[in-house]
């Protein structure tokens, strides 16, 4: 479903520059980016491998809304299972609660190296847990999110943490995938329900080389987000969104109403 991204209210004394009409999802894939944008106003489109989220940002489409499967917002100690966001897409998913990351504490993330992050982890949680090592192995790209925003607060309000599983199920009028979406017949689900959404077929298509078809997927799911953001639609989880220690929201994004 198109929409205009949200206007700037017509009261304001001064009369910022207008949000620019492209938007964009990103997902994580082998040291680098999944990348998908898509203009507004007249259907532009473009896939690509980005080597940082900071040259998405800064490209030459500067991107309004960007949905990013990553976390954002990394409590100082975790407990009662979780992150805020983590726990509601949890509850959510139901049986497909598994593919809910669990995040450690902010020092653990930071950690140096494996062992120090479990270390730190044990201590900052309730009831203590240390990162598997494949956790380990993802928190490159949360530091390098979480560095971003920090240097550059504005971009708090351009990059939105999503989940690929819980749109896809969003997409699905809340029911589960019956593949995964490493199999062909999961893929092929998921790329019906983003036609479904009114993503331009060409661009569903468009997986760039080096871009697994799965990444390149979540990445179309993201953007699906980032345009139900943009028109003022998508859904917090949860319903108000948690703050981190560096006033980052703690919220997991969620496609709109799909009846």
């Amino acid at each position: 479903m198109p929409c205009s991204p949200t206007e700037p209210d017509a009261s304001e004394t001064r009369t910022p520059p207008a949000p620019s009409p492209w938007i964009a999802g990103l997902d994580g894939c082998r040291g680098a980016w999944a990348g998908v944008l898509l203009n507004l106003a007249d259907g532009r489109h473009r896939a690509a491998r980005f080597a940082t989220v900071a040259d998405l940002v800064d490209a030459p489409e500067a991107p309004a809304f960007v949905g990013i499967d990553i976390p954002i917002g990394l409590p100082d100690r975790i407990t009662d299972g979780g992150r805020v966001a983590d726990r509601a897409a949890r509850a959510y998913l139901g049986q497909g609660r598994a593919s809910v990351f669990p995040m450690p504490p902010r020092a653990a993330v930071h950690a140096p190296d494996y062992e120090t992050a479990k270390a730190l982890s044990r201590a900052g949680s309730d009831p203590p847990f240390a990162p598997s090592i494949q956790g380990w192995n993802i928190f490159r790209s949360v530091r390098e999110v979480d560095g971003l925003l920090r240097a550059r607060p504005d971009l708090c309000d351009r990059l939105h943490e999503v989940h690929p599983e819980v749109a896809f199920r969003r997409l699905n009028r809340d029911r589960a995938l019956a593949a995964s979406k490493k199999t062909p017949d999961g893929q092929a689900a998921r790329r019906a329900l983003l036609l479904g959404a009114g993503l331009p077929e060409a661009l569903v298509a468009a997986r760039p080389a080096g871009i697994g078809a799965d990444d390149h997927l979540d990445a179309l799911a993201a953007l699906v987000v980032a345009r139900d953001l943009a028109c003022g639609r998508a859904v917090p989880m949860p319903d108000p969104p948690g703050r981190d220690g560096f006033d980052l929201p703690i919220v997991i994004w969620a496609p709109g109403d799909v009846s």
